[in-house]
């Protein structure tokens, strides 16, 4: 019996000539699945399971009272920007505990979109610093949650202390749009900084 047939956008086109990793990391809770998903042109594979008791004891759940799952692995998308370019997108967990196997992510990663939630911005860091310790360069992006505090980019920036050609942006992961234009930002800073090292 003939299976039914694949989605087109399940297979890449034959003109890709280049693929490029980039991760989308950040804090527990802060959007990541979320972001992958609103982006990916195929299902995004995604690795969440329940949230246990256990976890509870372990995890900051202040501000995240209606999450039950996550992710304990990683998650991936797929964009296609034009008909030679491809970006892979892996999220990664945001629980310290998980911090080795982000880092482990970053291998042949060209960038990182950093997400951070103004109620929470303190948890932002360490992510950062692991990023400058790989020498991973970086755009910030605040996912902005209703109740979340009004700070504007100035402040958010100040209070993060990004370097000034470090991008900082604002997002709403759900929103397909916004999220392109995240990835845009992303991806022009880092053609941007590679344009410099070329020419250093």
């Amino acid at each position: 019996m003939d299976s039914a047939p694949a989605s087109e956008t399940m297979y890449l086109s034959e003109g890709v000539r280049t693929a490029v990793k980039l991760l989308v990391v950040g804090h527990f809770a802060v959007g990541k699945t979320t972001f992958v998903g609103a982006l990916s042109e195929i299902r995004p594979l995604r690795t969440e399971e329940v949230m246990t008791q256990a976890g509870a004891l372990v995890d900051d759940l202040a501000g995240t009272r209606d999450k039950t799952t996550t992710t304990v692995a990683l998650d991936f998308g797929r964009v296609t920007l034009n008909d030679s370019l491809v970006l892979y997108l892996f999220g990664a967990p945001g629980q310290r505990r998980f911090t080795r196997l982000w880092q482990d992510l970053t291998r042949g990663a060209l960038g990182a979109l950093v997400l951070a939630d103004t109620r929470r911005l303190d948890q932002s860091f360490e992510v950062m610093g692991v990023l400058e310790e790989l020498d991973l360069p970086y755009a910030v992006a605040l996912n902005d949650f209703a109740d979340g505090p009004g700070h504007s980019l100035d402040e958010v920036r100040e209070a993060l202390d990004l370097l000034p050609s470090t991008p900082l942006l604002r997002c709403d992961a759900r929103d397909r749009v916004s999220a392109t234009e995240t990835l845009i930002a992303l991806v022009a800073h880092l053609l941007a900084r590679t344009g410099e090292l070329e020419h250093a």
